[in-house]
């Protein structure tokens, strides 16, 4: 068959039949592995590096005499509770306009320039600081605006690069750098903080921002069949495998996807994973620092910890939700909710135990378990929009990502609204609220969420393929019947796509 003979080559390939010792592919996914860790590490600096820029601070000189100095910056908790959330100002508006600028111009380009314009304005960010605070809001917005592209960019990437056989693994391996830039951030920002000053987290992660832009750019080409040093046998695979693109005009539609309880489940969802992600990720230094007095390094030390364990949790849980699937034990439906729900309630209990602990490494112990356990609700909703709507995929994960992008702008404001004092009653609150969040959105998505395809999914399209593969992962009984597997559903318009796979043919050139 040809998967048979496509899975051969490949092996062929990886066996070293050529003349490159890494795959092009690989090397995209190597390059956007640390991209996404970049902006990770770009977006969290400031939470630390806040803490040392408002707060006193007792300097030790060599004879050993003590010092004290006032903040460099005496913001409220307000003020600061605006800079933190002001990244997300921008980063909501361009969740739709980046995956449109891709499917026009191409991924390659534009997730270079979201990563390079963020890495300008992070060596830029101390500048900002010391000049006014609107200045340093209003480059935070524009980080913002510029990292929110970055995302549908790089599916744009994926839709070229990726065969369908590997896809699951290419991505995982590209999208977790984000855990992994977090994790290895937090501690770093801490030390250089500390032994440098809060000016060197900006400089020092702004300038590698810039060196991986300049090889991203250079090294990496928007497609297999530009890149001058692919092999034939690498190229001719992919494309084998994606088959020949052509440009149709696809209606999306609108009321349907806005009408559907499943697409509104996968919503809540996200805001509600959003919320607590986004909380710890930009007030857990803090805490650490208010309840525990620990110094900056110990704090982004131990803030990284839950972090590596997502990291860990998220690659797995998509290998582990596709065994359920394929071997029959669960339907789609029913993995997606159980994963969903096992990562919310998780991450539930053990916010409230971590709101409760009294030592520092009960705290970090709950804590690691909540962030990191919560990473298998990756293997839930955050892939249902394949399941209901293949080829509008791209455009239910920009609905989703901008209303979970809300919860970046609402917790920051809502914890210095609440963290008055800086108490641990205080800080308790916010973790209440999180667990809550978590609870109800588990709640809804256990009552509202589907894994089958949805009757208007199939509207706009002319025709609608099951797959030859039969290493395919899709649950082939989620599926709305079919006379046969190579037969028209709808006839209304020129596009093609793979529902055994979830791909589509002509992913990057479909136009409105």
């Amino acid at each position: 068959m040809e998967h048979r003979r496509n899975s051969e080559e490949l092996f062929g390939y990886m066996r070293g039949n050529n003349s490159t010792w890494l795959p092009r592919r690989y090397l995209v996914a190597l390059l956007s592995f640390f991209g996404f860790a970049n902006i990770y590490a770009m977006r969290v600096n400031l939470s630390v590096a806040i803490v040392v820029m408002a707060q006193n601070r007792t300097i030790i000189l060599p004879n050993g005499t003590k010092t004290y100095q006032p903040p460099e910056f005496d913001w409220g908790n307000g003020v600061e509770g605006v800079i933190l959330s002001s990244f997300f100002y921008g980063y909501i508006l361009t969740q739709v306009i980046g995956g449109w600028l891709a499917c026009k111009y191409g991924g390659k380009n534009l997730f270079g320039l979201g990563v390079g314009v963020t890495a300008l304005f992070t060596v830029l960010t101390p500048f900002l600081a010391r000049t006014s605070v609107y200045l340093l809001v209003i480059g935070r917005v524009i980080e913002g605006l510029f990292e929110g592209v970055t995302f549908p960019a790089m599916y744009g990437v994926w839709s070229k690069w990726s065969p369908p056989e590997e896809r699951s693994r290419l991505v995982a391996i590209s999208y977790s750098g984000c855990y992994f830039g977090t994790v290895a951030a937090l501690p770093l920002c801490g030390a250089l903080a500390e032994r440098l000053g809060w000016p060197s987290i900006f400089y020092v992660f702004g300038i590698i921002g810039s060196i991986w832009t300049a090889v991203w750019l250079i090294v990496i080409s928007e497609t297999p069949n530009g890149d001058k040093y692919i092999s034939e046998a690498e190229k001719e695979y992919i494309e084998d495998s994606l088959g020949t693109a052509v440009k149709v005009r696809l209606n999306v539609p609108w009321k349907d996807i806005l009408k559907s309880f499943s697409v509104w489940a996968i919503v809540i969802a996200h805001f509600s994973e959003n919320w607590g992600f986004y909380t710890l990720l930009t007030e857990l230094p803090s805490y650490m620092n208010d309840v525990f007095e620990f110094d900056f390094h110990s704090a982004g030390l131990l803030a990284a910890l839950p972090y590596l364990a997502m990291g860990i949790i998220v690659q797995t849980s998509g290998f582990m939700a596709d065994w359920f699937r394929t071997t029959g034990h669960l339907t789609t439906t029913q993995v997606r909710k159980l994963f969903t729900c096992t990562g919310f309630a998780t991450r539930a209990i053990f916010l409230l135990a971590a709101a409760h602990s009294e030592t520092p490494l009960s705290i970090v112990a709950s804590l690691t378990v909540a962030v990191g356990f919560g990473g298998l609700a990756y293997g839930g909703f955050s892939v249902n929009h394949l399941d209901i709507a293949p080829q509008y995929a791209s455009v239910l994960m920009g609905i989703s990502n901008t209303f979970a992008t809300l919860p970046g702008i609402l917790s920051p404001m809502l914890t210095s609204y609440i963290v008055q004092h800086k108490t641990s009653l205080e800080w308790q609150t916010i973790f209440h609220i999180s667990a809550a969040v978590y609870v109800v959105g588990s709640i809804i998505y256990s009552l509202m969420a589907s894994g089958k395809a949805q009757a208007w999914a199939f509207v706009g399209q002319e025709q609608v393929f099951f797959s030859d593969n039969e290493h395919s992962q899709t649950s082939t009984e989620d599926l709305i019947a079919v006379p046969s597997p190579r037969e028209t559903i709808l006839q209304r318009q020129p596009n093609v796509f793979d529902l055994a796979t979830h791909q589509s043919i002509v992913p990057m050139n479909v136009i409105d």
